[in-house]
């Protein structure tokens, strides 16, 4: 794809109200969006960015006043959801609302961030090896820094994750990769990447 054209997939920003989210909350946001938006799990390219909630060690967190949830779509069904009404859902059983969203424009940029990238193998070495056999696929090339592993409920059981970031990216797979994504689970907040400062530590 061309950096200068305007992209396909956007990502739509709902500002959220609730009190209570689990930390593992990945899996039943993913449900409730589902239920509420049934297209979504057919969605080609769509993933649902991780809810960042405040800061702490129990499993049930609070969401601060400025809690967002992003969804990354095509341009076309966010559009047409600019224009909905408020949507409550239940998450594990805490009540959330979400107000009406607005657009954010994915940027290129030379260093992209994942919170979370599902692996298929615990071990290190060969999530990285996994990786850079689907970069490669995807035509991206870049430097890659594995960060730190995760665990994540999902309807069939736990999922081994890790953080990655990559760095020295050309605009255009930049674009490519926000798009594309790696890895499953994309509904579950895994394999989202996002725009980062710098290549420090992950």
């Amino acid at each position: 794809m061309n950096a200068s054209d305007p992209c396909a997939t956007v990502d739509l920003v709902f500002p959220v109200t609730g009190r209570f989210l689990p930390r593992d909350h990945a899996q039943s946001l993913k449900e409730a969006l589902c239920e509420a938006w049934p297209w979504l799990k057919d969605e080609p390219l769509a993933a649902v960015h991780t809810i960042k909630l405040v800061t702490g060690a129990e499993p049930l967190a609070m969401l601060s006043g400025r809690a967002k949830l992003m969804v990354r779509l095509s341009r076309e069904r966010a559009q047409a959801l600019l224009s909905c009404a408020p949507i409550d859902l239940t998450v594990a059983g805490h009540a959330l609302r979400l107000a009406a969203p607005h657009l954010h424009e994915l940027v290129p940029h030379t260093t992209l961030y994942a919170y979370r990238v599902a692996a298929s193998d615990p071990d290190e070495v060969a999530f990285m090896q996994g990786m850079a056999a689907e970069l490669a696929g995807l035509g991206i090339a870049g430097e890659r820094v594995c960060g730190k592993r995760q665990q994540l409920s999902l309807a069939h059981g736990k999922v081994t994750a890790f953080s990655l970031m990559l760095h020295g990216l050309a605009p255009a797979p930049s674009l490519h990769l926000q798009q594309q994504g790696l890895g499953p689970y994309r509904l579950q907040g895994c394999g989202i990447f996002i725009p980062h400062k710098s290549a420090a530590a992950v």
